[in-house]
């Protein structure tokens, strides 16, 4: 890696090792023209995709310091339509869970879904209006386990159903995760999604909020908001500024992993505060 000053987004030798095999072997596999000339060091350009993520900025903005800003986009991208991006996610929540005494296979899940604004570039094509909570923008269907680790993803137009959107969520996830025989969901999803849940041999069980006024976090199903507020620690997740739902699906599982693997090191979260002698004192 480049000598240079380091940014609090990039990765420690301890989390580059979790995920280096896998780019190593990516590399490896590379052929054809051009492959021979490899310039970029792969951790700087993970450690570039973690600084757009964590901070929010547009491509175009990064840092001099880091490789050029078309060549980062072209191996976000890359990684993204040959499934590395995801093969670095799975890899990260199978060893989470397997830290946390679990299985590497869940059977249980939550499915929810969030609607978030989108910027200027992203096609009217690609966005709705969420009547409910009065969004134009995307929404983000989600799938956890019950530590709130990612399972499937799906980005729509926010004006797409939740129970519309939890059906192809409940496909992806009996094909990738057969060992799921138990999803909770919350009062917004319709009778329809037991039944299809049913058909691909997964009982659904729909959570309903409770009577009394206040907050309260509702049983089984508080892990999977957890999880969205996890992702709201990455400033480019705010609001959706990709210009394709795939990218925004891969945006997520960036931040995932960002999480995830700073829980198997040990290494907190970033707080973007500067530390100072006086504790009352936040520059």
């Amino acid at each position: 890696m480049n000598a240079r000053r380091p940014y609090r987004s990039d990765v420690s030798d301890a989390r580059w090792a979790l995920i280096a095999p896998v780019f190593t072997a990516w590399r490896a596999r590379r052929t054809g023209p051009g492959a021979a000339a490899r310039v970029h060091d792969l951790r700087e350009i993970v450690n570039a995709i973690l600084y757009v993520n964590r901070t929010g900025i547009p491509w175009e903005y990064l840092p001099h310091d880091f490789p050029p800003y078309k060549t980062v986009y072209d191996y976000y991208a890359k990684w993204e339509a040959d499934g590395t991006t995801e093969q670095v996610h799975d890899l990260l929540r199978d060893k989470t869970r397997r830290a946390h005494g679990r299985s590497a296979r869940p059977t249980a899940a939550v499915v929810d879904a969030q609607s978030v604004k989108t910027s200027a570039n992203v096609a009217e094509t690609s966005q709705g209006i969420d009547a409910g909570k009065k969004i134009k923008g995307r929404k983000r269907h989600l799938i956890t386990d019950t530590l709130g680790l990612v399972l499937a993803v799906l980005i729509t137009a926010a004006n797409m159903h939740d129970t519309v959107g939890g059906k192809l969520l409940l496909d992806d996830l009996a094909a990738a995760h057969p060992s799921v025989t138990k999803v909770w969901a919350d009062g917004g999803y319709q009778a329809s999604i037991l039944n299809h849940g049913a058909g691909l041999g997964i009982d659904v069980e729909v959570v309903q909020r409770p009577r009394a006024k206040g907050f309260e976090p509702l049983p089984k199903r508080w892990v999977i908001e957890r999880t969205f507020g996890w992702l709201m620690q990455h400033r480019r997740l705010a609001r959706d500024y990709e210009a394709l739902p795939q990218r925004s699906r891969t945006m997520i599982h960036w931040a995932m992993a960002n999480k995830m693997s700073r829980e198997l090191t040990g290494e907190s979260t970033p707080t973007w505060r500067i530390e100072t002698d006086n504790p009352a004192i936040i520059i």
